[in-house]
């Protein structure tokens, strides 16, 4: 394999906000820097009030390219959308400056892979989270056949899902998140004749142990005496973020020594998105049902104003709702000595990047027993635990709940010494950045790309134009 002392790498991502994948090509990106390579991120959507912090202070190179496409209309065809503001995207990026890189690294979103090697005859590697064909109809569940979905949304999914796969399978190096995600992928796409390699998300283990300075107003607006028990996921529905609540909800009931204990469910917010909308209305109600205290905050200086909830308990809540929060905040909730565990509530999650964040600061992790976590967690033999791994029944983990609230002190400190060994070495921001340095370079040595082969790309051009215009004129006529 060729050695380049010096890369030129061009990231395309659709949307840096405030997620898992976000922080995955965040940290890859300054993982690649810190090598030595010169990274620059391109993106159709980045708000500077609603994204981590690297990506607005200097530290990343962001190209912000506005799409005059909007994301959905009424609410619907979001994939159709997305796959169209890519192209967009990719045109810019051909038509200004694709010829400056020597390679592409390209995650979520496939569109653009066939456009970049065979229009700038440069390799891709491509980054597969989960495919998206399998989340269109929910959360995915493994060995679950498909609900009943409508003619008109299959005749819609029909060619998104045969566009996903096919330019997928353009890539000159595919890796995935978990091998749980590569062995789904690899049977749910049949025309995939790559190898997956595995390339577990990494994390700046720096940016979670330093410390954080106690009288941050940021801080102070989220600091309590109480026990705290943390869920760090966007207010999707997927996330499955009232597994926590119910557990809490019968951990409460049922032992009196847990009431000094809280929960904060701490998360991306996106006020545009009607998911993140709904999501945070039912978990407030279902906290409601169970007699729950509540509060709903943002940090100090967020432009994302704080929907407006009934009966809201100002101080000291049991739980604690916050919507999009700093970096500070988010470290000083992992390091906090109040904090008991992180819940991870997401079944069958691709990787989740949860686990790995709260095993860092030593906590003990709870998360269900499918999908990335069986990969970042320790559940047995008890000696090497790092974690629990249930089903994502509340009764159970509110039993599990009950376990970590009365840890020992000294069985909470051999956990906690544990987990941050095993975070270190297994998904340390170095190893990441690593690996993906040889795939990089492994896709750069394989030499330019031959041009041939553009009937595939007309082919796509014009199957994405003819869904379109059949969509468009279906719902707007």
């Amino acid at each position: 394999m060729v050695k380049s002392s010096k890369l030129r790498i061009a990231f395309i991502h659709p949307d840096l906000g405030i997620g898992g994948a976000e922080r995955l090509v965040v940290d890859a990106a300054l993982g690649l820097q810190s090598l030595g390579h010169s990274v620059h991120i391109y993106t159709s959507h980045h708000d500077q009030h609603h994204c981590f912090d690297e990506t607005r202070d200097g530290r990343l190179c962001i190209h912000h390219i506005l799409s005059p496409l909007p994301r959905s209309i009424r609410g619907m065809f979001h994939i159709m959308f997305a796959h169209a503001r890519q192209l967009h995207l990719t045109m810019h990026l051909m038509c200004t400056s694709a010829h400056q890189y020597d390679v592409f690294f390209v995650d979520q979103l496939s569109t653009c892979i066939p456009f970049l090697r065979r229009f700038c005859g440069k390799r891709v590697v491509f980054y597969c989270h989960f495919p998206d064909k399998l989340l269109a109809n929910g959360a995915y569940e493994e060995d679950r056949r498909v609900k009943n979905v409508s003619i008109l949304k299959r005749i819609y999914r029909f060619p998104m899902d045969w566009l996903e796969e096919v330019t997928t399978i353009q890539a000159d190096l595919i890796l995935a998140n978990s091998k749980f995600t590569a062995r789904v992928t690899k049977s749910h796409f049949s025309s995939l004749r790559h190898q997956l390699k595995v390339v577990y998300p990494g994390i700046n283990v720096t940016a979670y142990i330093s410390p954080v300075n106690p009288s941050d107003p940021d801080i102070l607006q989220i600091a309590s005496r109480r026990r705290t028990l943390l869920s760090l996921n966007r207010f999707e529905m997927k996330k499955n973020a009232a597994l926590a609540i119910e557990a809490f909800a019968i951990l409460r009931n049922k032992d009196p020594n847990t009431s000094d204990v809280r929960l904060v469910l701490a998360g991306g917010y996106d006020p545009r998105l009607e998911d993140n909308i709904r999501t945070l209305k039912s978990l407030i109600e279902l906290a409601q049902v169970n007699g729950l205290t509540y509060n709903v905050i943002t940090p100090l200086h967020s432009r994302v104003a704080v929907p407006s909830f009934p009966k809201i308990t100002p101080n000291e809540p049991d739980i604690l709702f916050l919507l999009n929060f700093t970096t500070a905040q988010r470290s000083g909730l992992l390091q906090a000595q109040s904090t008991l565990a992180l819940l991870y509530t997401p079944a069958n999650e691709h990787f989740g990047i949860g686990p790995v964040e709260g095993m860092i600061c030593g906590l003990p992790i709870l998360a269900c027993d499918s999908g990335g976590p069986t990969e970042s967690i320790v559940d047995q033999p008890a000696d090497q635990r790092t974690g629990w791994l249930y089903g994502p029944q509340p009764s159970v983990w509110a039993q599990a709940l009950e376990d970590i609230c009365n840890l020992s002190e000294t069985d909470r400190k051999a956990l906690s010494a544990r987990a941050r060994d095993r975070a270190k070495k297994m998904f340390g921001m170095e190893a990441m950045a690593k690996s993906l340095e040889d795939a990089l370079e492994e896709a750069v040595s394989m030499g330019p790309v031959s041009r041939t082969g553009m009937w595939l790309v007309v082919s796509a051009v014009l199957g994405l134009l003819a869904v379109f215009i059949f969509r468009y004129g279906l719902f707007s006529g």
